[in-house]
């Protein structure tokens, strides 16, 4: 039965004489608090302090630290303690409980740079090679997927699909828009900027005709797009993974690949060489509005002027780099989706990694076309 805890602390010279009674269970924490706490200043006062615990009734951990705690401090003050009248059952508690934190942790030898340097390298190569890995395998399964809805076209899920392109199509094309008009305009202003003083602001149609139509119009649209769609794909399909919604598609004998990634695919490759035309349009109308009002050229004399410097295979170039694009950006964000664990932060994790390697590959795919199109002379 559980009684009321007591500390009888009796001072006689440079001693100091402790003795608990009653109950230091937890149950009785804030009791034994308070006791612990108004014996503690006589602990720091007194050279010897002996601890009698011959009328302890019930003891546990909770208690069995608290007077370990008085004990710490007495000895750390650079006091003597003695511990007398411990009852054999308790003498294990007691014991255990003086072990705890007793030893502090060995530090980590210093490690050679050398091998800390290696040592990284090697680890950057193994997670590359893994998501080189995971890339094929996604790839591999989506080319399975397409191969059976050829099959069985019935099989493809067009409402998915036409709901997929209307959140990535449709619902985009107000920021793209907006960003590739201020795009637009900015080397516009800045073209005319430095270009007027050799005297050929006529020049600056051809920069912003080539560079938009070329290179910068699909590449800040599919920057755009991995940033704002592959974040959103990554975050649907991992907290799927997390409730474990895909698991129970593959119990019923659906195929993940096919019900839920191939149709974001689709439409992310039907929707980004819409958008990267849309928002070249709109680069080239920023930059028509700059050079007008900031250039004085009139927007008769820059569409002639685009029609001279710009012809149909700048746009081909630019147009063909689009569907590649968004196959990288589907892929990376699918895969890095079925990749979360079951935790908010590996769900937060993977959406940053899906939108870091969604950018970099696509720059790095609109690097290798450059080089690709320089080469056979587009």
């Amino acid at each position: 039965m559980t009684t009321e805890p007591l500390l009888a602390a009796t001072p006689s010279g440079n001693l100091l004489e402790l003795r608990p009674s009653g109950s230091w269970v937890a149950a009785n924490v804030a009791m034994l608090e308070r006791l612990t706490d108004a014996a503690t200043p006589q602990l720091d006062t007194s050279d010897v302090v002996k601890l009698d615990m011959a009328e302890v009734r019930e003891l546990d951990t909770l208690g069995a630290w608290m007077l370990e705690k008085m004990s710490r401090r007495a000895v750390s003050a650079g006091h003597r303690m003695e511990i007398v009248g411990v009852a054999d059952h308790y003498a294990g508690l007691i014991e255990e409980v003086r072990q705890v934190n007793r030893h502090n942790p060995a530090p980590a030898p210093a490690r050679n740079p050398f091998v800390v340097k290696v040592d990284q390298v090697g680890r950057s190569a193994v997670g590359a090679t893994e998501d080189l890995t995971v890339f094929l395998q996604m790839l591999g399964s989506l080319f399975l997927a397409i191969f059976g809805v050829l099959r069985r076209p019935n099989s493809l899920r067009l409402t998915s699909l036409v709901y997929q392109l209307y959140k990535v199509g449709w619902q985009a094309i107000p920021i793209v828009v907006l960003i590739t008009f201020l795009i637009g305009a900015i080397i516009a202003q800045q073209g005319i900027f430095h270009f007027r003083k050799f005297g050929a602001d006529s020049y600056v149609v051809d920069m912003v005709g080539i560079l938009v139509l070329r290179e910068l119009g699909v590449l800040i649209v599919a920057i755009m797009v991995a940033g704002r769609s592959g974040s959103a794909y990554t975050a649907e399909l991992g907290s799927m993974k997390m409730r474990e919604e895909i698991d129970a598609l593959s119990t019923m004998g659906l195929d993940p690949v096919e019900v839920l990634i191939l149709p974001r695919i689709i439409a992310l490759i039907c929707a980004l060489p819409i958008l990267a035309f849309i928002g070249s349009l709109a680069a080239l109308y920023g930059g028509g509005l700059v050079a007008w009002f900031y250039g004085g050229m009139g927007p008769a004399i820059f569409i002639a002027r685009l029609h001279e410097a710009v012809s149909v295979t700048h746009f081909e170039v630019g147009i063909i780099k689009a569907p590649f694009m968004a196959l990288v950006i589907g892929i990376v964000a699918c895969s890095e989706g079925l990749r979360v664990k079951g935790s908010a932060e590996s769900l937060g994790r993977q959406t940053t990694t899906s939108v870091v390697k969604s950018i970099f590959l696509v720059i790095v795919l609109d690097g290798l076309f450059a080089v690709f199109f320089a080469s056979i002379g587009m």
